[in-house]
């Protein structure tokens, strides 16, 4: 297990009761881009860092979910909330960091504001590199660090707060991590500055 892991379950386990109430002020803008990201996706998908399941409702009948996620607390309520609703939705406790899957499990992965608390997140993509297909897609919806010439220390400087608070990290440098995982093909969209992403990788294995 990675350095921190237990430590960063621990915390989105003690928010997991007020995590919705906390994001609900941002929810009028990521459920849209939430949309965008569901719409890239078909077949066999693992959505990584399900959460509470704010992205279940806009998956396509025909599209095969497997959603995990390490925190205990977050994966009981995604259950809760969509279990009956979509029984087809399976839901794993599982760390992406070290994946219960087989190589070449799946068509797709999805994630969205995941990689800001995964704490090896090289490992973590290459774990989903592993597991997808070749050729397969990984979708992400992300926020990383600024580029910009100001806001990017300010990031920096900034960091440890969230960090402390629930784990997460607002400064990740996400597209580089996908190159150092193996991923090549990729194509990044902002979505809010550029901080906000849409970022599709294609597996070319």
């Amino acid at each position: 297990m990675a350095p921190n892991t237990e430590r960063i379950k621990k915390r989105y386990n003690r928010v997991a009761v007020v995590f919705d109430l906390l994001e609900k002020p941002m929810e009028k803008f990521t459920s849209s881009w939430r949309r965008e990201i569901i719409k890239e996706v078909y077949g066999k998908v693992l959505e990584v860092g399900v959460g509470t399941g704010k992205n279940i409702p806009y998956y396509a009948p025909d599209v095969e979910v497997v959603a995990i996620d390490f925190s205990k607390k977050m994966l009981e309520k995604a259950r809760a909330k969509y279990q009956h609703i979509f029984p087809d939705v399976t839901f794993i406790e599982m760390d992406v960091q070290q994946l219960d899957f087989s190589d070449n499990s799946f068509d797709c992965v999805v994630t969205s504001c995941v990689f800001c608390s995964v704490p090896l997140p090289v490992l973590g993509l290459k774990e989903i590199r592993r597991v997808l297909k070749p050729g397969g897609k990984l979708v992400m919806l992300e926020h990383v660090r600024s580029q910009k010439k100001l806001v990017g220390p300010l990031m920096d400087i900034l960091n440890p707060i969230p960090l402390f608070l629930y784990g997460a990290n607002i400064n990740r440098r996400t597209v580089a991590n996908l190159r150092q995982a193996g991923f090549k093909q990729i194509t990044e969209t902002n979505l809010w500055a550029d901080t906000f992403k849409k970022i599709v990788a294609i597996n070319g294995k």
